[in-house]
């Protein structure tokens, strides 16, 4: 008997486009999911069934070939726009804000057959201050841990089965720490490949749309489907992997550090070629250069709402803001001139290795929904622009999911999905 909530999204897909699964049926199952556990996990910010079903039934009806997301059941982060939902941005001020078109990903989703089923919590503004989403990993009611930010309902919803997949977007550490923190797998692509337009801008020059999902090749199939591309992921592919520690190792846990260690053991025992990998000095500064141009970016693209509605942003955000403005034109074009250079030379890593590993976070999610977590080891790939994919691997002393980021080099998404292909087949068969 088939269980439709664990088909992968390919077989899913096939399925509903060779009528032997109906969106509808697919669409119940999930809804269910999703009426059972919303009250304890709060991670959808809007979810209305009778329309989910509404969408699935046309599909069904529709007397044309289905496209390649036949009846996914798609979470869409609530930074994005959706013309038959409310877009609230994670603010008050954008409370009950019905846009009049679907962000560009989201209209290409639809037409593709995907299923919209709802927006999910985002952080305000995809930066700091959190929603109510609880972490579904967490080993106890009685104390929550933070599910990670700022996809947080998105990674939440996809780690308690709600949604097989799910939109997130990254300017920091945005897809990276909560699929760390959900134990789920998490996909930023190379910044460019999949359009922001009719997403609310944070940094233009970092904000990247990506996915978080259950497997490699669910997120794999899903962007690249977007993105008009067939990440072909060859299983024999033996990559040259470089063990990236990254300037933040002090930071690192030893949950953290083992999970790395493991990660290369895993590795080198399929037939990958294993390394340390220094990476160039001109990285040292690039998470404080990150932080600064998104600071500076976010105090131009929210002035409107900072002039006309300073009472509806939080004090974090206010502090983003601040900083941003004070930073001054100068400095910013510093700052980028440092992401060129850093660029440049973490390319001419790439003639050594196939990908890099380094820890995606400190360790595991904090107790608590006060904060999301810290995004540092996020940073420098954001504003590097490389393709990023984070691996479940183990867990840390507190039972919660620790992982790592696999790094690819720009352009070359297939490349890093292979590798973290490889690396989570291995990590399943070991038992993590």
């Amino acid at each position: 008997m088939t269980i439709i909530t664990e088909l992968g999204l390919r077989e899913l897909a096939r399925q509903v486009a060779q009528r032997t699964l109906t969106a509808e049926a697919v669409a119940r199952a999930f809804i269910e999911r999703i009426e059972a556990q919303e009250a304890s996990l709060h991670a959808w910010q809007y979810f209305n069934a009778d329309q989910v079903l509404e969408q699935a039934r046309r599909i069904d009806a529709a007397n044309v070939a289905m496209g390649a997301l036949a009846g996914v059941p798609v979470g869409v982060k609530d930074v994005m726009d959706t013309a038959d939902m409310p877009s609230t941005y994670g603010s008050p001020i954008y409370a009950g804000h019905r846009p009049v078109f679907d962000a560009a990903v989201v209209a290409k989703a639809r037409a593709l057959g995907g299923v919209m089923m709802g927006k999910t919590v985002t952080t305000e503004f995809a930066t700091f201050k959190p929603g109510p989403t609880v972490n579904p990993r967490s080993p106890s009611a009685s104390q929550p841990h933070t599910p990670g930010g700022s996809s947080s309902g998105s990674a939440a919803a996809v780690a308690s089965g709600m949604v097989p997949i799910a939109f997130a977007t990254q300017t920091a550490a945005s897809i990276v720490r909560p699929a760390a923190f959900c134990g789920v797998v998490g996909y930023k692509p190379t910044f460019g490949t999949l359009p922001t337009v009719g997403v609310k801008p944070l940094s233009p020059s970092l904000d990247t749309i990506g996915a978080l999902g259950r497997c490699v090749d669910d997120v794999a199939f899903f962007v690249g489907a977007l993105a008009d591309r067939e990440f072909a992921i060859d299983a024999t592919y033996a990559p040259r992997v470089g063990i990236c520690r990254t300037p933040h190792w002090d930071v690192a846990t030893e949950a953290s550090r083992a999970v790395l260690a493991e990660a290369a053991r895993l590795l080198e025992a399929g037939g990958a070629v294993v390394a340390d990998a220094r990476l160039p000095d001109v990285c040292d500064g690039l998470a404080d250069a990150q932080a600064g141009i998104m600071s500076y970016e976010a105090a131009a693209a929210f002035s409107p709402e900072w002039q006309t509605r300073p009472d509806g942003l939080s004090a974090p955000f206010r502090t983003v803001l601040n900083t941003g403005a004070a930073l001054g034109g100068v400095r910013f074009a510093q700052l980028q001139d440092a992401a060129e250079q850093g660029r440049r030379e973490v390319t001419r890593l790439f003639d050594q290795f196939d990908v890099l590993i380094a820890p995606s976070a400190a360790g595991e999610a904090p107790a608590g929904l006060d904060s999301t977590g810290d995004p540092l080891f996020g940073r420098m790939w954001t504003l590097l622009g490389n393709p990023c994919v984070h691996v479940p691997v183990g867990v840390g002393p507190g039972g919660l999911p620790v992982g790592v980021t696999l790094i690819g080099p720009r352009w070359r998404d297939d490349v890093v999905l292979a590798a973290a292909e490889r690396l989570e087949r291995a990590a399943r068969a070991r038992g993590a």
